[in-house]
């Protein structure tokens, strides 16, 4: 009986390839904070966060993002309400919250976690790009600052936290050497390093990730790197798959690569090249549900030739 490799030549495996990760790369979904930012989608109701959610823990992702509990009083009843389904349910997948740099959006994050007694990871993100410096008169004394007060206020109350440069691709290394230690010595357990305006290529995402593993090797931490991509040149997919082989621990993404302008990272086609890749081994069977119903939920249309 034939077997694939009698019926077909696969140059993907021949030869000079690239080298697969050496350990086990997380995926984080922002479907229900970063991707539902875009103007074009409906926020979802609790109901159809819920069933959102209960899929992606169903193929395996390990973290979403479910909110920004500083918007208001509805991001916080809705975080509250699906982190007490994670935790009233046993799922797997843990949650996380975005927060601005600030007290005020991270205080919520905190006691949400107190009164459900679940950790949510906080994702408290910061503008470090020249062009975002000049726009808001901003400077880097002013940086460090921000970064020193909500990572040490995250690590009193034990909780875990990300520190996420926005726009991190277009930032200056010496910016970013300064927030970056500032954030560690405070003891933040991971870097984001944000493509935020969809600019980087993958000879971008390699230096800018090297760049960072060195500064935390030289720090003698095991501090974490997450990479977080946008589609405005068409390269989110390619450059999150150069994000795993450089080094990356964790990748970001949204169902249909819903997000703002053209979009986030396809998390859903993220995990379809790496299952064909034989890299990880999640159970995908319930993919094309957790597509049509981010769809049905958001109001947005899936491209009638979608790859999933």
């Amino acid at each position: 009986m034939s077997t694939p490799n009698d019926v077909i030549y696969d140059w993907n495996i021949q030869g000079d390839v690239h080298s697969p990760p050496m350990k086990r790369v997380e995926f984080f979904d922002e479907t229900l904070r970063d991707g539902i930012q875009c103007p074009s989608i409906v926020d979802p109701p609790i109901e159809k966060k819920l069933e959102i959610l209960r899929l992606l823990d169903k193929i395996g992702v390990d973290e979403a993002d479910i909110g920004l509990p500083g918007a208001g009083p509805r991001a916080v009843e809705d975080v509250t309400i699906m982190v007490e389904t994670i935790r009233d349910e046993g799922l797997n997948i843990r949650p996380a919250a975005a927060a601005r740099t600030h007290p005020n959006d991270i205080q919520p994050i905190i006691d949400i976690t107190q009164k459900t007694g679940v950790p949510i990871e906080i994702y408290a993100f910061l503008g470090s790009s020249p062009i975002r410096l000049y726009t808001e008169g901003w400077d880097e004394e002013r940086l460090e600052k921000h970064t020193r007060t909500a990572a040490r206020m995250a690590k009193k109350n034990n909780m875990p936290y990300c520190f996420v440069t926005e726009d991190t691709v277009r930032s200056h290394p010496k910016t970013l050497d300064r927030l970056f230690r500032a954030a560690i010595e405070e003891g933040t357990d991971r870097l984001c390093l944000c493509d935020t305006v969809g600019h980087a290529t993958p000879d971008g995402v390699f230096n800018l990730i090297y760049f960072s593993k060195n500064l935390i090797r030289a720090m003698g931490t095991q501090t974490k790197i997450d990479w977080h991509g946008h589609s405005d040149r068409g390269l989110s997919l390619v450059n999150a798959l150069y994000a795993i082989e450089a080094g990356a621990d964790r990748i970001h993404g949204t169902i249909l690569g819903i997000g703002e302008r053209v979009g986030n990272t396809n998390l859903d086609l993220l995990l379809v090249n790496l299952k064909l890749l034989e890299i990880i081994d999640n159970d995908l069977k319930d993919l094309g549900e957790l597509v049509e119903k981010v769809a049905q939920a958001t109001s947005w249309d899936i491209p009638v030739n979608y790859p999933v």
